[in-house]
């Protein structure tokens, strides 16, 4: 296995040297997007199958939850060991709750299997883009986050209609124990590539690892001992992750219900999430992350801004479509697809230009999203014209294709090797944060300026603050180039 120090410059994805990764990568993350894709359209009918209708938020919540503490423990397992005992363990944990979830014949079995699913998921994502550092030198990640950003492509287009058709003519099971054979494909083609990464013991912020000493540059006594107990405060508070994995994951529970049952008894639950959640971030983030210190915390939260001001309006596009103007439900789901193209379109070319600056292009890709977020404001009123979606989602896609993928070249760039796993799990829990905090923050306007048959006056204030949260990240990112 030629790693990144030794690949030479002509090397590609598929180059010998990284074929069975890259095909081990892309496989895992396509059926993934296809099990998201494929539960959503599925849903309607599980549930009424397994007579479950007062739970039906509670899949999406507890593969949510779960992801939460599989993506945690994902990111300590790669600091500790690298990824190979988390590719190992992560994917056979998906597939389990794939084979649980396709069996179950209650809803109590479905949300065990979602669970397990959520575990493996997260645990699997960070060992993802841990790998990633370790097979990709960093001049070729564009092209390798890229890729994993077109891999969403084809599940977006065929996703919902192979999920429906199987579960009009077949069986919602099918949806997920279809999956299963191809999880196991996708995890023995990585066997070969794990099988030639090197060992990894992190020296520095090993979780639960025993800190060396390392000597300030002048080699005193006094510099060596004062950085021996930095390490050893941040070894014990990283030894904490778990349980505050267990308190976030209690925390995005809570917001994800209040969002999607708007009442007063929600809204106080979904303050007990946030008190609950906000202690818990403290250590599950680079310090500094939620002021916007410049550096690394800057660009963690630029993943929360980004997918929480994008997914926060597209969570109402659809319903405002068709209870504003009458759209049918195909027709109202095209916008959703639009800018799924034009966010894999923009992440191949991020990938193609690695000559850009990546920070440049995070900012770029903030402006366009909060254009495309202001101009879908004005298809909100009954007046507008609901094709505007089309372009607005566009742009916004195309923000978004450019600013997801820079930002974890970013991250992987500002990282450590004993730190990429925690600092890659603080990247997907910044954006599953953004998206619960503004989805729930968008079902809080509807219930009180609106309602879920006429948004109009909710999705107007939603849109025009999803748009000048978008342009305070573009402010952030370039605060944070001057100052770093």
């Amino acid at each position: 296995m030629t790693l990144t120090g030794q690949t030479t410059k002509s090397s590609t994805l598929w180059a010998p040297d990284r074929r069975a990764a890259t095909t081990g990568l892309l496989l895992l993350v396509t059926l993934a997007a296809f099990e998201n894709m494929g539960v959503s359209t599925a849903l309607p009918t599980l549930v009424a199958d397994l007579n479950g209708h007062e739970l039906y938020s509670w899949p999406f919540t507890a593969f949510l939850a779960a992801q939460v503490v599989g993506t945690v423990i994902g990111g300590r397992a790669c600091d500790l060991r690298g990824p190979k005992s988390a590719l190992l363990v992560g994917p056979l944990l998906f597939l389990v709750g794939l084979l649980v979830a396709g069996s179950a014949h209650d809803m109590g079995l479905l949300l065990a299997g979602r669970v397990l699913q959520g575990l493996g998921g997260g645990v699997q994502v960070v060992a993802l883009y841990v790998l990633i550092a370790l097979v990709f030198p960093e001049s070729d990640r564009p092209v390798a986050f890229a890729a994993l950003s077109a891999a969403w492509v084809v599940p977006s287009l065929i996703g919902p209609t192979i999920a429906g058709l199987l579960t009009q003519y077949l069986s919602w099971r099918w949806v997920f124990l279809g999956l299963a054979p191809l999880v196991l494909l996708g995890w023995l083609l990585l066997f070969p590539v794990l099988r030639r990464l090197p060992a990894q013991h992190s020296t520095s912020l090993a979780l639960g690892a025993a800190p060396r000493a390392a000597p300030v540059p002048d080699g005193s006594l006094a510099g060596s001992l004062t950085k021996s107990a930095h390490e050893s405060a941040q070894a014990a508070v990283r030894r904490g992750l778990p349980l505050a994995a267990l308190a976030a994951a209690v925390g995005l529970a809570a917001l994800t219900w209040a969002g999607e049952h708007p009442s007063g008894l929600a809204l106080g639950l979904g303050v007990l999430g946030l008190l609950v959640l906000a202690p818990s971030l403290r250590l599950l983030l680079p310090k500094g992350t939620l002021l916007a210190r410049p550096g690394l915390p800057t660009v963690i939260l630029s993943r929360s801004l980004l997918a929480g001001t994008f997914f926060g309006v597209q969570a109402y596009l659809p319903l405002t479509l068709s209870q504003v103007h009458g759209l049918d439900p195909a027709l109202a789901g095209l916008p959703l697809t639009i800018g799924s193209l034009g966010w894999s379109g923009a992440a191949m070319w991020q990938g193609r230009h690695r000559e850009l600056s990546r920070t440049t292009l995070v900012r770029h890709g903030f402006v366009l999203l909060a254009a495309g977020l202001a101009l879908v404001t004005l298809v909100a009123p009954s007046w507008g014209s609901p094709w505007l979606a089309l372009p607005a989602w566009v742009f916004a896609g195309i923000g978004m294709g450019l600013g997801i993928s820079s930002v974890a070249v970013l991250v992987l760039e500002l990282s450590e090797p004993g730190d990429r796993g925690f600092n890659s799990a603080a990247l997907q829990l910044s954006d599953m944060i953004g998206q619960s905090v503004f989805i729930g923050l968008g079902g809080v306007l509807v219930a009180a300026l609106g309602s879920a048959t006429s948004p109009t006056a909710a999705v107007i204030p939603l849109d025009l603050g999803m748009a000048a949260l978008a342009l305070l990240g573009a402010l952030l990112v370039r605060r944070s180039a001057r100052n770093s």
